[in-house]
């Protein structure tokens, strides 16, 4: 009787053990797994960090500083945040009839602010990118079309994120003289404008085997078309200028946030402050930027001689702000038609 009960023992230990193998022996199942793997570790990232900033801040007193003025400020940031939106959609646009994908101007804005919805809203750094390509391909657009149009549009976005951080190095050091911020900065900026330069000389590169070669075939595509955007006479100028656009309602935004809690904090500081954090947000390693941004805000904060706790105070808010305007996408998506034609489709996110 013993030996039965050791032996139906072992049998239990062995099925379960060959329904773990085959969960991660299943490309499936382990893709899933990843996936929520990956979103576990940020969700956990998030909160870590937010934890760790929120340290900082007395909500009682941040929250003793609205008055009737703070909403005036918090509605122009909101506005700010559509306007930078719109910005966006024109840029995408421009790359996107380039990919042989061209978009209506409403539909653009549509998807646009529908996908700031899914940035707030699913566990992925590209959230709302991955929505957007996903509607951009239903539309007709096709999958290979849609992907370069995205990856296209972030990868100029990035560029010139870089690129204006540089041109302003001089007036960033006068204000940041912490040695570790200059060097933290430094590394940061260059490594981000090193990244975005590289990719456009790959699109210039003609050998033949980076066109048909699988692990190079579509990051050179993405590259060849970023060039034929970038450097088009007609064109360029016009992405160059919506792109620095984007990047400066950023600080608009920002600006307007300090307004509303009257921090004691120039416009010439948030210009220089802001846009090397917003570069930073963009690592995939939290939940819409929640926790690397209020970090990240404090930390440049601190090393430009300003309080860390305004740093964290307009982080929050700065968030807050995009919250709202996603939770008005999210009303644009269930209202939208794609939702109603689509409703039974599930979004395939990836990480």
């Amino acid at each position: 009787m013993q030996d039965r009960r050791q032996d139906h023992t072992k049998a239990a230990k062995f099925g379960a053990w060959r329904r773990v193998t085959s969960t991660f022996a299943n490309p499936v199942h382990a893709g899933e797994m990843r996936r929520i793997l990956l979103s576990t570790a940020k969700i956990l990232i998030s909160a870590a960090l937010l934890y760790l900033a929120l340290r900082k801040v007395d909500l009682t007193e941040l929250l003793s500083r609205f008055t009737a003025s703070s909403l005036f400020w918090i509605g122009m940031a909101i506005s700010a945040t559509f306007l930078q939106i719109f910005v966006g959609v024109l840029r995408w646009r421009e790359v996107s009839a380039a990919c042989g994908a061209p978009l209506e101007l409403g539909r653009a804005m549509r998807y646009n602010v529908i996908g700031s919805f899914f940035n707030q809203t699913l566990p992925s750094a590209i959230g709302g990118d991955a929505v957007r390509l996903w509607l951009v391909a239903r539309a007709g657009a096709g999958w290979r079309a849609a992907t370069y149009s995205i990856f296209v549009d972030r990868a100029i976005g990035l560029v010139a994120l870089a690129i204006l951080i540089v041109a302003s190095l001089p007036w960033s050091y006068r204000l940041i003289t912490d040695p570790n911020g200059r060097s933290a900065l430094l590394f940061v900026d260059f490594a981000a404008l090193a990244g975005g330069i590289g990719f456009l000389i790959f699109g210039a590169l003609k050998w033949r085997w980076l066109k048909t070669w699988w692990a190079t075939h579509h990051i050179h595509a993405c590259a060849v078309i970023a060039n034929r955007v970038v450097f088009n006479r007609t064109r360029g100028p016009i992405v160059a200028l919506l792109s620095l656009l984007v990047h400066v309602l950023a600080v608009v935004i920002a600006w307007c946030v300090v307004q509303s809690i009257a921090a004691p904090v120039s416009f010439a500081q948030v210009f220089l402050l802001v846009p090397p954090v917003m570069l930073i947000t963009l690592m995939p390693i939290s939940i819409a930027g929640w926790g690397v941004r209020e970090a990240s805000m404090s930390l440049a904060f601190g090393f430009a001689g300003l309080a860390a706790n305004e740093g964290v105070n307009v982080s929050l808010l700065f968030g807050a702000v995009s919250f709202i305007v996603g939770a008005f996408g999210g009303l644009v998506w269930i209202l939208s038609a794609e939702k109603a034609a689509q409703g039974s489709a599930q979004l395939g996110v990836p990480e």
